[in-house]
């Protein structure tokens, strides 16, 4: 997961809509189980979902009055705690 991107994102779905991220998120995955699909394609398509579901958690959060700044960092945080 990248920071500058879900922050990028995030900020599409507050000028847009998040069901845009939604539909998008249903063809990635639709597209993942295409037959004949090289992993390294699943590897991108896995990491853009990844990026994608981040920023919808973060606007979530920021929709429930946590600010943006806080949401990503708090997000990141939860993120990194999870890896290691």
């Amino acid at each position: 997961m990248r920071l500058p991107l879900i922050k990028h994102i995030t900020d599409f779905v507050d000028k847009n809509d998040e069901d845009w991220v939604h539909e998008t998120v249903e063809l990635l995955e639709y597209i993942a189980e295409a037959p004949g699909i090289k992993d390294e394609e699943l590897e991108v398509i896995g990491e853009l979902l990844s990026n994608l579901y981040g920023s919808l958690e973060v606007h979530e959060s920021v929709k429930n009055g946590v600010p943006k700044k806080e949401a990503l960092n708090t997000f990141m945080s939860r993120v990194m705690g999870s890896i290691n």
